[in-house]
Parts: structure tokens; sequence; C-alpha cells
């Protein structure tokens, strides 16, 4: 396997179209302290697919990453400095077809989109999933990404009655100086 700069002229407009099985989701309920998070598992497995495309023309300026096998395109990862914040968001990272997972092939994408994320003034990294996603929770809590926020709405006004409320993560790149 070998990851790959993918060329923008090459790829915009590469459509992505992700499928993902889950057995619960992240519950987010108001409590007396403010909001807690609880587990909560599915009566039965629920499968979920996202469609999108790589440089999307929202994204300021971004790179984007793939991991193949010849000139087979398994995985990416996709990102873009936000200035404004000087926070490097991770748009898109995925891995195509589920035979391919768990072989590192997505942890081979973030090595390379959080290393090209370092060569940014970027102070942080970060991504948003859904509170549905419990696999890709985990997966970016192992490479060091944490819980700072999530919106009970971001997506329709029933995120939360379909257990798909976006949660925001990140990684510290490096400390502030001027704090």
């Amino acid at each position: 396997m070998e990851i790959r700069k993918l060329d923008p002229e090459q790829y915009a407009g590469y459509p992505l179209s992700l499928r993902y099985t889950t057995g619960g989701y992240y519950a987010i309920e108001p409590c007396e302290s403010g909001f807690a998070i609880a587990y909560r598992r599915f009566d039965r497995p629920v499968e979920k697919t996202l469609e999108d495309s790589l440089f999307s023309q929202w994204l300021d300026e971004p790179v984007a990453y793939g991991a193949f096998e010849q000139d087979r395109l398994l995985g990416y990862a996709e990102g873009f400095w936000e200035k404004w914040n000087n926070r490097f968001r991770i748009s898109n990272i995925g891995v195509f077809e589920p035979s391919n997972r768990h072989r590192g092939t997505g942890t081979l994408l973030m090595n390379a989109i959080l290393s090209h994320a370092r060569q940014t003034p970027a102070r942080m990294a970060v991504l948003e999933t859904q509170t549905c996603n419990e696999k890709a929770i985990a997966f970016y809590q192992k490479n060091g990404f944490s819980i700072i926020g999530f919106d009970l709405f971001a997506y329709t006004n029933s995120d939360p009655r379909r257990h798909e409320i976006r949660l925001e993560m990140g990684l510290f790149l490096r400390e502030e100086t001027n704090e």
C-alpha cells in the first residue's frame, strides 16, 4: 500500500461513498451540570451512508491524500487550514471497502494528513463525526483526538431523535505561545 498526495486537478469532484454499520450511539442529554454523554445500543445494527466528493468548493485550499494498491484508490484523507481560527480541519477521512478496514489504512491516512497539518501554522486539528459513528469515534480517540464540542441540530431539526448529533473532536498540534 502506498500513500500519495492527490492532485486536485485529477480528483476534484471525485465521488465519495462510505457505508458503515453501527450498533449504538452516544446520547447527549441535558443534565443539571449541562450535558451528559451516555452510550446507548440500538435494538439491531443500523447501516449508514455518507455521500460527498473530494475537493469540494467550500473548502479553502484543500489538500488530500489517498491510499493506493497499484492504481486503485482504497481510501482518502482531506483537510484544509482554517486561517480565521488557526485550526486544521480534517473534512473527510475514510476507507471505502470494509475488507480494507482494520489493515492500518486509516492510520496511514491519518498520519499523512496530520503530518501535513503540522507543516501549517495551525494550533490544532479538528474534525466532525456523528454520535452514531461509534467506530469512527473510537478510531479518532485512538489517534489522540478528544471530544471538544457538539451541535444538537447541525444537519436537521431531528438530529437528536435520529441519533446523528454532530460531534466535534480535536487534537493539539502545538502549544500556543500567546496565551
